[in-house]
């Protein structure tokens, strides 16, 4: 799948015989071809930036069509020759053997929820670079910020005043208008990342992730924010277990083991990164000595009893095992990959609250 081109490839299953054609994006397309096959027809393609209306739209059909993982794919350690026609038949045959792993496929709401959590995210991004391009910038000048903690309302008063007084005098106006365009990048981000920071509370208080995000928040480190970017990222928890959960955020340690010999090295990074990063950082909190503040009871307000009393234990849990981390000398990155593995079970285990 292309944004302007479809290789598609087909297996009878009863002749073996081998249709192919070079298509257009067009559903309708898409759709008269596969009527011209022998039936039933079932399809598959890989999941990219085409998204899932291909998917909706053969469904709504009757079609069955599976949209596959494209890191979860078989393929020949030999296989050097790599091209559409190629790939497409290999999907093919893989439909036929019933060998493939589909992803999950949200609903239109939920993916909509999904694009305006991941644009927070693009917005933190954008938001972090225009502050070490300001940053940078004075620095290269010899001026630096002594005053405390970066970026609060004191540091942008500094930057207003102090800051911009000695770069005039350091680079005179050519340098001045470099700091003005730099300055004005971080303002309008920032201002961006806010107004979308509103617009998740809003959906976060009012959608149909509201009792999972007030269950979720019952943990330490996950704030409104974090508990709607679990939520949208992972979508179906009730497809992993309280050991699998670690492996979909690609917390769990690789392995290299054949025979007697079992080799294990850094954590495998796949899947979801994004909640993978939000689980890291939401690890840290349980590093401090656990008293739940205001903030956590407001939040344990919104929850269900059993959703509070699941969310205490594991806040407990969770502090107990740094606790021993640190005994035991272990590196704090080590330290917190564990806890941020841990940290999504017990997120798992109150997802799932309401079955079990």
């Amino acid at each position: 799948m292309h944004a302007r081109a479809v290789v598609a490839a087909a297996v009878d299953g009863v002749t073996g015989e081998l249709f192919q054609s070079r298509l257009t994006p067009s559903y309708d397309h898409i759709g008269s071809w596969l009527a011209g096959l022998p039936g039933p027809v079932a399809v598959a393609y890989e999941a990219g930036p085409t998204g899932f209306g291909l998917y909706r739209h053969l469904s709504a059909a009757g079609i069955r069509c599976e949209v596959v993982a494209p890191s979860k794919l078989q393929k020949p350690a030999g296989d050097r020759v790599k091209t559409d026609a190629k790939d497409a038949l290999h999907l093919a045959r893989l439909l036929r053997l019933d060998e493939i792993t589909a992803v999950a496929i949200p609903s239109i709401d939920q993916e909509a929820a999904r694009d305006l959590v991941r644009a927070r995210e693009d917005a933190r991004g954008d938001l972090m670079r225009a502050r070490h391009r300001l940053s940078k910038l004075l620095l290269r000048y010899g001026i630096v910020y002594y005053g405390g903690k970066a970026w609060t309302a004191k540091h942008d008063a500094w930057l207003r005043h102090d800051a911009l007084d000695q770069l005039a005098v350091a680079g005179g106006r050519s340098i001045r208008l470099t700091f003005d365009n730099d300055y004005d990048a971080l303002l309008t981000t920032l201002a961006r990342r806010d107004r979308l920071d509103a617009q998740i509370e809003q959906m976060a208080a009012e959608s149909e992730f509201t009792p999972l995000v007030h269950r979720l928040g019952c943990l330490r480190g996950i704030g409104t924010l974090t508990a709607v970017a679990l939520a949208v990222e992972v979508g179906d928890w009730h497809r992993f277990t309280g050991r699998s959960i670690g492996s979909f955020v690609g917390l769990v340690p690789t392995e290299h083991s054949s025979g007697q010999t079992r080799a294990q090295g850094s954590i495998t990074k796949t899947g979801n990164g994004h909640a993978r990063r939000l689980l890291v950082e939401a690890a840290w909190h349980h590093r401090s000595p656990y008293r739940p503040s205001r903030a956590m009871h407001q939040r344990w307000a919104l929850a269900p009893a059993a959703a509070r009393v699941r969310g205490d234990e594991g806040n407990r849990r969770l502090h107990q095992r740094w606790v021993k981390f640190i005994d035991r000398k272990k590196r704090h990155q080590v330290a917190t990959t564990a806890i941020a593995r841990e940290l999504a079970g017990w997120c798992w285990s109150l997802a799932i609250l309401d079955d079990m």
